[in-house]
């Protein structure tokens, strides 16, 4: 079919939606976020981490997960910019880098139990 004789065509309206859109850099950031979602580990990591800040051996204790297994998953969420870190002595304590992070979670959460009931 030929895309100029699609009666919804709106040339004006498809043009300002291609300018309005965000860049392949910021995508590709975009794209690495969502990447790090996917692991399973790396989500309970950050739901925990919203509720309250942590070391990485109470996060042995909370989710039963190696102390190695955790580290490397701390290490692409602070890459990422999604977890934050603060020295505490002989301690690094993590956090959620910010709300975005926590307003997705719940976003994704509400999304999952709505479409459960």
């Amino acid at each position: 079919m030929d895309y100029r004789k699609c009666e919804r065509l709106d040339e004006g309206l498809i043009k300002s939606l291609e300018l309005s859109a965000p860049d392949d850099n910021t995508i590709s950031k975009m794209s690495r976020v969502f990447q790090a979602l996917q692991s399973k580990s790396r989500l309970k990591i950050l739901m925990i981490l919203s509720k309250k800040s942590m070391c990485v051996c109470e996060m042995v204790y909370a989710l039963g997960m190696s102390q190695s297994a955790i580290s490397h998953s701390l290490r692409v969420l602070n890459y990422l910019d999604l977890v934050r870190m603060d020295k505490r002595g002989k301690y690094t304590i993590y956090s959620i880098a910010d709300e975005h992070i926590v307003t997705l979670i719940d976003m994704c959460m509400e999304h999952i139990t709505e479409q459960e009931t």
